[in-house]
């Protein structure tokens, strides 16, 4: 896939969880990020390199539980969220 899918799966994430507020002690599992993406994108490689990303660059903080991964978003980054979404 090209660069303009992943920015945009990128804004699609993003935006979910600052529309939810999402943001730092508010979590959210990890498997709940691609929900409302199309079909064809839901389940995808790219998708999981895109939350990966996400969570290498500190920009989705990770809680692991004993169910899985949970996240939030960085509060300390709301500035550059809210430019890349308003990029959009």
């Amino acid at each position: 896939m090209d660069e303009k899918i992943e920015e945009d799966i990128k804004r699609f994430i993003l935006r979910k969880l600052v529309r939810h507020r999402m943001w730092m002690h508010k979590h959210t599992s990890i498997h709940n990020l691609p929900k409302g993406l199309p079909d064809y994108l839901r389940n995808t490689k790219e998708v999981r390199k895109v939350i990966d990303e996400l969570l290498k660059n500190n920009i989705l903080l990770g809680k692991p539980t004993p169910y899985g991964l949970e996240v939030s978003l960085n509060i300390k980054k709301k500035k550059e969220i809210e430019d890349f979404i308003e990029d959009g």
